[in-house]
């Protein structure tokens, strides 16, 4: 029996461009292996702020969905960027996403996702709660269950820890996926991909990790 088969690590956040430019590749990767598992740690990109977005942060902030979007091929929705006063707050959403965790692990990635496209492709305001609800019930959350977990201290206290495990682990950037046990450092991860990156760049990368793994263990 092994004690700790192999699993991806996908360090992400809800409200980052680049990590909705990757949804594709991790559906992509859930299909080509549905049984390999990937544990999602909340990156916290940039949570707690207080301060509305003002012109130049607009700015930047649309270049680097032009980006993505050029990239990925993802949908943006760019009348966001008529908004005034939007403070670009990420740790409700990440917190939403720990509450669907708490509640059905197996709906945390349909959370992330869809609070992903409702931020990016819809215009939807996703630092509010009430959003967040509306959107846990859309993946099949019971929604009375999901607002008390979204305010609860516990899952605060957890969402924090995802911050920490993220910049304990040394992550940079997101999207940031990993591979582990590394099959000769058991103690060790193998980088997938730091930052956006194709699938026809990460899934042969994923095929390789996993046949290095087996092929040693």
């Amino acid at each position: 029996m092994v004690s700790n088969p192999p699993h991806l690590v996908y360090f992400a956040d809800p409200m980052c461009s680049w990590c909705w430019g990757f949804a594709p590749v991790i559906d992509k990767i859930a299909q080509t292996y549905p049984d390999l598992a990937v544990r999602l740690v909340l990156g916290g990109l940039r949570p707690f702020t207080q301060t509305p977005m003002d012109d130049a942060q607009k700015a930047t902030i649309r270049d680097h969905w032009r980006h993505v979007e050029e990239a990925s091929g993802q949908p943006f929705d760019y009348t966001f960027f008529e908004r005034d006063g939007f403070v670009y707050d990420t740790e409700p959403a990440a917190r939403a996403v720990v509450a669907a965790r708490r509640i059905d692990p197996a709906r945390t990635f349909a959370l992330k996702m869809r609070i992903a496209r409702a931020f990016y492709a819809e215009n939807r305001d996703v630092t509010q709660e009430p959003i967040l609800i509306d959107l846990a019930g859309e993946v099949g959350l019971e929604t009375n269950a999901f607002a008390f977990a979204l305010t609860d201290d516990a899952t605060r206290e957890e969402t924090l820890a995802d911050f920490a495990v993220s910049q304990s682990s040394g992550v940079t950037g997101f999207p940031t996926l990993v591979a582990g046990p590394d099959p000769d450092h058991h103690d060790r991860y193998v980088a997938i991909t730091i930052g956006y990156r194709p699938p026809e760049f990460v899934l042969p990368r994923v095929s390789g990790f996993l046949q290095g793994h087996k092929a040693r263990t």
